[in-house]
């Protein structure tokens, strides 16, 4: 992260949130409530049930802490009271910035205990994406690592906090000891000024306070645009979005699933953490090592596996991580096809290889256990509520195509949003005039028997898929073009065998310029504080970029060249 001197105000001291979400419609939330998919109840007052009626069952584990619910109840009602006792106040927003262990579970459900919204960004985040979601949502607390090992977190909030007047609170967690303007998790984990009845019946009062169908969590989108849009997610929605994906996956309180992609990320949440805990199952996550892996992997059997190509590969190298999966259940394949390799490791006995495909915008789909080989596997499945509405319309309009062709994946339903989080200019490019999110995806639906399946076939979004990250590449062209050297930028999508995609720039240098290095544009983009899995990994150098008949870049002839000069160089 580089330097800046003095800090330019980012956000206002704080926002009001009422008009910001954009509301269900009258009419489909009374048809959500009525078909029970909306209960009467807060995500929180849906976990309460789940602790008390599995008490004594393991609720999460990591390669060196476990608890059971009751202790889970316990110390986030602890991290809970301890939050609002510092001043924080229901519906006010904390950044959170960590990794994945069990303490980054008890931050999660303290917070939302609190009456908090949580806004789900990622450790590797810096300045440059941090600053405009906090301009956005003017959080008033900042949950962060000292600790994490990719970048400094403790300065990043430090400049957060000086440049955001609302942010007043930095909240730590993991094993670096809090400075003296930090309160950590683990501190408010240990209090015990009051009674485990009195904490109690302050998370009730509080929870007893928020309507089911109000602000829970804000979630950042991979987006189609360059700056970060936030995903306001509800309350009941969040829950029942969760528990569906649990009921799709066969899960049940014998269950253990577990999660390696960054945590606090929407498919770690709805698809792990959320979907293990409305059903008594256990959730188990992990760093992204083989050693702690495998501590983890000798105290649980493990069930259900979210996978991708990238952890498919590590695990087909060690033999140690194929024993350590073979209680494995479910595996849910969350890349574009199977490989073949995949289904032959892993669908033996009772274990079956499933797709899924999902977003933090809403819709998820699946491909049932009992569903054909050709369906499980050639195509990202049916919608997992019987809820959803799903169209597929010729992309730019609002004309639905016929089944065997291809078309936009468009969407609504009891747990897809509305609207963006304070983007009005955004929703009404991403929404069908009746309401149906535009995925950005084309699809082909397949029907079979009385569901239709749906078969990914390309992407209207320009993303970059690197390893389950996604990387909008208009944002880094822009930054690209700040570069006093670079006239013209393009990044586009590269083949990866190990991550499935990375970012390589197409650049045409202004006239005169001397020659720019790869490494001289990553420094350009640490010293903006862009999130390092942003960067290119390669540079090409042309003195000109191919053009549509519109004049926009030809992105198409751009992949297609390197994908061929990947090629030649093997």
């Amino acid at each position: 992260m580089g330097q800046r001197t003095g800090f330019a105000m980012i956000g206002t001291e704080d926002v009001d949130i009422a008009d910001k979400v954009t509301p269900y419609p009258d009419s489909l939330a009374a048809r959500y409530r009525a078909a029970g998919f909306w209960r009467p109840r807060t995500l929180c007052q849906e976990l309460q049930e789940s602790v008390e009626r599995f008490s004594d069952r393991l609720a999460v584990v990591d390669p060196g802490v476990s608890l059971t619910y009751a202790e889970l109840g316990d110390l986030t009602d602890r991290i809970a009271t301890g939050l609002l006792q510092a001043g924080l106040k229901p519906g006010e927003r904390v950044l959170f910035q960590t990794t994945n262990h069990v303490w980054a579970v008890l931050g999660w459900y303290g917070v939302l205990k609190a009456g908090l919204v949580p806004v789900a960004t990622l450790a590797q985040h810096r300045w440059h994406e941090i600053s405009a979601i906090a301009g956005q949502c003017a959080p008033a607390a900042h949950l962060y690592e000292p600790g994490f090992a990719g970048h400094d977190l403790r300065s990043l909030a430090t400049e957060i906090a000086h440049a955001q007047p609302s942010l007043r609170i930095k909240l730590t967690v993991g094993t670096t000891a809090p400075a003296a303007d930090e309160l950590s998790i683990e501190s408010l984990a240990e209090a015990n000024e009051s009674t485990a009845q009195q904490r109690r019946l302050t998370i009730e009062q509080v929870q007893r306070q928020l309507s089911p169908e109000s602000l829970a969590v804000l979630q950042l989108s991979g987006g189609t645009t360059s700056v970060p849009k936030l995903i306001p997610r509800l309350s009941t929605e969040y829950w029942y979005n969760a528990a569906q994906w649990g009921d799709a996956m066969n899960m049940d309180s014998t269950s253990v699933a577990v999660h390696l992609l960054p945590l606090i990320h929407n498919a770690g949440i709805v698809c792990a953490l959320h979907a293990a805990h409305s059903v008594g199952a256990c959730f188990a996550t992990s760093p992204p090592d083989t050693a702690a892996f495998l501590r983890l992997a000798s105290t649980v059997t493990i069930t259900h596996m979210l996978m991708t190509r990238p952890i498919a590969r590590v695990i087909e190298a060690d033999t140690r991580l194929r024993a350590a999966l073979a209680g494995l259940r479910t595996v849910a394949w969350a890349d574009r096809s199977v490989p073949s390799a995949v289904i032959d490791e892993y669908e033996t006995g009772a274990c079956k290889v499933i797709q899924m495909f999902g977003m933090g915008e809403g819709l998820c789909m699946f491909s049932p256990r009992d569903a054909s080989a050709e369906i499980r596997h050639g195509t990202q499945g049916t919608p997992i509520s019987p809820g959803d509405e799903v169209r597929v319309l010729e992309p730019g309009n609002e004309r639905q195509v016929p089944p065997g062709t291809s078309g936009e994946l468009c969407a609504r339903g009891p747990y897809t949003i509305r609207g963006y989080f304070a983007a009005p200019e955004r929703n009404a490019e991403a929404f069908t005039s009746d309401g149906f999110y535009r995925t950005g995806d084309i699809v082909t639906e397949i029907p079979d028997g009385d569901k239709s399946y749906y078969r990914l076939e390309d992407r209207i979004k320009d993303l970059i898929n690197r390893g389950g990250e996604k990387i909008n590449a208009e944002e880094v062209e822009l930054l690209l073009l700040r570069h006093e050297r670079i006239e013209r930028a393009a990044l586009v999508a590269m083949p990866d065998s190990r991550l499935g995609e990375r970012a390589c720039a197409f650049v045409v240098l202004r006239q005169g310029s001397e020659a720019i290095e790869l490494e001289t544009i990553k420094q350009f983009l640490s010293d903006r504080g862009v999130a390092k899995f942003k960067w290119p990994e390669r540079l090409e150098i042309r003195t000109e970029l191919p053009l549509t008949n519109i004049h926009k870049v030809n992105k198409a002839i751009l992949r297609e060249e390197i994908a061929t000069l990947l090629a030649d160089e093997r």
